[in-house]
Order: C-alpha cells, then sequence, then structure tokens
C-alpha cells in the first residue's frame, strides 16, 4: 500500500485535531441538554401537587368558610392551574428540542468538519509546499546544480527567511567548490611548473658553458650560430625561472611595503624606451603587509605585458590609490595602458597559465601576477577595449597576508 504524502498526512492530522473534540464536546453537549431538559421542565412534581391539592380543596370546600377565605382558595386554585399548564408547555418543547439540539449538533457537526477540512487544506499547504521546495533545494544543493531563480512558492515568511539563508549557503558552497576546484588545478599546475623548470635547468648549464667555450675558442665563421645558440639559451634561462617562480608561493617573512615606492621602482626597472611609464599615486595611501619581492615580480609582470601591447607607442599610467576589499582597508593598484586592448573572447582567459598572445611567451606573467595577488589575500579584474587600452587591477588589503592562500574575491570583467 502506498504511503499518503506528507501533504495528505498533514491534512488528516489537521482535520482530526480539530474534528475529535469539537465533536466530542457537541454531542456531549447535546446528550447533556437532553437528558437535564425533562428533568428541569418538573412536569412530574407539578403533577403530584394538583392531585394532592385537589384533595385539599375537595376537603376545604366541605368545611365552612368564610368569604375571604373562600376567595382565597379560588385564587390559588387557579394559579396552581396556570402552573401547570406551563409545566405541560415546557415538557413540550423540551421533548421536541432534543431533537432538534441533535440535528443541530449534527449539522455544526458537518459544517465544522467542513470549515475544518478548508483549514487544515490551507494549512497543510502552506506548509508542504514550502517544505516540498526546500527538500528539492537539497537535492539540488548536493548535486551542484543552480537554485531555481523564479518567485518562491507561498507559505509562512519563516519560509522565505529559510529560502534566503538557503540561497546564501547554496552560493557559499557553490564558491567553496569552485575555490577548491581552483586550488587543485592551480597545484597541478605548480607541480608542472616546479618540474618543467628542474627539467630545464638541469642541462641549461652545461649548455651555457659550452655556448661560452664556443664563443672564445670557435671559428668566426660560426659567430652567427654561436649568437643564435646563446640568444636561444638565454630564452629558455628565462623561461625556467618564469616556471619556477610560478611553481611556488611568496615565501620568506612579511614587512611592510610602500606601494607607490614598489610601483615607482618596477616603472624604473623597465628602463628608458619609446612607452612611457608613470606612476601616479594618491596622498596618504596605507602600506602594506607582504612580500616585497614577489608583488614586485607581479606588478613588473603586468607592466611588461601593457608596454609590449603599446607597440612603441603610447602610455602606461600606474594608479595608486586608498581601497576597501570585503569592508577592510586596502591599496588598489590600476595599470592602464593605451595599447591594442584584448578581445572580448580572450579578456576571460588572460589570467590562465600558458595562455599567452605574445610569439615566445610562455603565459605566465599575469597567472604569476594573480597568484601573488591571491596568496595576499587580493582580487584581481581587467577590462578592456580593442584598440583603446587595458587596466589591469590589484587590490590588497592592508591587514597583512592571510594564513593560507585565498581564491576568495577575484572578479574578471
Amino acid at each position: 500500500m502506498k504511503r499518503p504524502t506528507f501533504r495528505t498526512r498533514v491534512l488528516i492530522y489537521l482535520v482530526l485535531f480539530a474534528m475529535v473534540p469539537a465533536s466530542a464536546l457537541m454531542l456531549g453537549g447535546a446528550w447533556g441538554v437532553s437528558s437535564v431538559l425533562p428533568v428541569v421542565s418538573g412536569k412530574r412534581p407539578w403533577d403530584l401537587v394538583a392531585a394532592s391539592g385537589r384533595r385539599v380543596f375537595t376537603a376545604m370546600r366541605s368545611s365552612p368558610l368564610t368569604a375571604e377565605q373562600r376567595q382565597a382558595l379560588d385564587e390559588h386554585e387557579r394559579l396552581l392551574g396556570t402552573s401547570l399548564i406551563e409545566a405541560s408547555r415546557y415538557e413540550y418543547l423540551a421533548s421536541r428540542a432534543v431533537t432538534a439540539i441533535a440535528v443541530l449538533s449534527v449539522a455544526g457537526a458537518l459544517i465544522l468538519a467542513l470549515l475544518a477540512s478548508r483549514a487544515a487544506g490551507h494549512l497543510s499547504r502552506q506548509l508542504s509546499r514550502p517544505l516540498s521546495e526546500l527538500v528539492e533545494w537539497t537535492e539540488l544543493v548536493a548535486r551542484g546544480e543552480p537554485l531555481p531563480a523564479g518567485s518562491p512558492q507561498r507559505g509562512a515568511p519563516e519560509f522565505e527567511a529559510l529560502r534566503r539563508r538557503m540561497r546564501e549557503m547554496a552560493d557559499e558552497i557553490s564558491r567553496a567548490r569552485g575555490r577548491e576546484i581552483e586550488a587543485q588545478r592551480l597545484e597541478a599546475f605548480r607541480e608542472t611548473a616546479r618540474r618543467v623548470a628542474h627539467e630545464l635547468k638541469n642541462p641549461l648549464t652545461p649548455i651555457s658553458l659550452a655556448v661560452a667555450r664556443l664563443r672564445r675558442e670557435a671559428d668566426p665563421k660560426l659567430a652567427e650560430i654561436v649568437e643564435v645558440l646563446e640568444t636561444e639559451t638565454r630564452r629558455i634561462d628565462a623561461m625556467a625561472r618564469s616556471f619556477a617562480q610560478f611553481g611556488r608561493l611568496p615565501e620568506g617573512p612579511a614587512a611592510a611595503i610602500d606601494v607607490a615606492d614598489l610601483a615607482r621602482e618596477a616603472a624604473r626597472s623597465l628602463g628608458s624606451g619609446p612607452v612611457h611609464v608613470t606612476v601616479q599615486a594618491d596622498e596618504h595611501v596605507p602600506q602594506l603587509h607582504g612580500h616585497y619581492d614577489a608583488l614586485s615580480r607581479a606588478l613588473s609582470n603586468v607592466l611588461l605585458n601593457a608596454v609590449e601591447a603599446c607597440h612603441g607607442g603610447g602610455s602606461v599610467v600606474v594608479h595608486i590609490q586608498s581601497a576597501t576589499l570585503a569592508g577592510e582597508p586596502a591599496v588598489a593598484i590600476r595599470v592602464v595602458d593605451s595599447g591594442r586592448g584584448i578581445a572580448p573572447a580572450q579578456l576571460a582567459s588572460i589570467w590562465e597559465p600558458y595562455v599567452t598572445t605574445t610569439p615566445g611567451g610562455t603565459g605566465l606573467g599575469l597567472a604569476i601576477a594573480r597568484q601573488t595577488v591571491l596568496a595576499h589575500g587580493g582580487a584581481v579584474s581587467a577590462t578592456s577595449s580593442p584598440e583603446e587600452g587595458t587596466e589591469i587591477r590589484f587590490i590588497l588589503p592592508v591587514s597583512g597576508v592571510p594564513a593560507e592562500p585565498t581564491l576568495e574575491g577575484e572578479q574578471k570583467a
């Protein structure tokens, strides 16, 4: 036998809860009234009084009475007769009232059953629909699927609060799953980068020594070949260093950092060239607690990309401003270039490792920058318009480096 649904069970329980006590009280009251009415009518006592009164009246009328006594006797006999008539009427009404009360009790029970079923049906809907919806939501959360965005089913206000909390919980679980997947993915990338860096560095030392010896001893006719070997060796060495940087998180003790000075030093390290790099820092920008070398490398990577995007013309401006992150004081670093820009289809993947549009690039510059900012508990974002330029933005908390790297707060525009 199929078990009744939750809504049906709630409906039955509510109807029984309303009907059983009410019906018992109603039927018990009807029985009590039908039992009490004949008693309170007083017909039998009045009949006994009338029988004894007739004997008294007969005896007294045979006795010599004064006119005043006879008048009082007649008045008493008239009152006794009136009382007997009233008692007979009351008994007649009482006998009919029992039937009327029984009929009214049954009708009242039916009306009560109808009202109880309507009220119970409404309450069961108010309970079962939101609960069924929430049970369905738990299944969606367990499968990692998004919750429906439509208007919620009706119910008590407490269910709306529960829905809101459940949506918040589902969003947090979704973000946690995304952070976990992203962390595992980045760890796999870092492990691969470490292995690649290790495999590249092993043969680089003897290759570099061999190229240096060729430079000294080889026939001048081979100078061009030696130059190619030396150039490619340097390129592979730079690639190995990039992989090594990506393969590790910032290490060592953190210290107070003046972000404006860090930006100016990173701009100076690029040297003079056709693309002018300027730093604009607001006054009273707070210092932050972090790893200077790691942040310097991250900003340098972004500046190199910005300079390359300008193709030998244009400008790059670094803005240093006070900001907030998750309600806490932070420092915003905005690198704005006037270069070729990034297509919308490519913008979402610029932070991915090994993704590059530069010939010969490793695709690790922005990935290293993002990893460094996230390791400091910060956030990254990017906006760009083709042929108009790109803006890369870092927001770093002033409070310091978290105990573990975090992926929260990342934004991509």
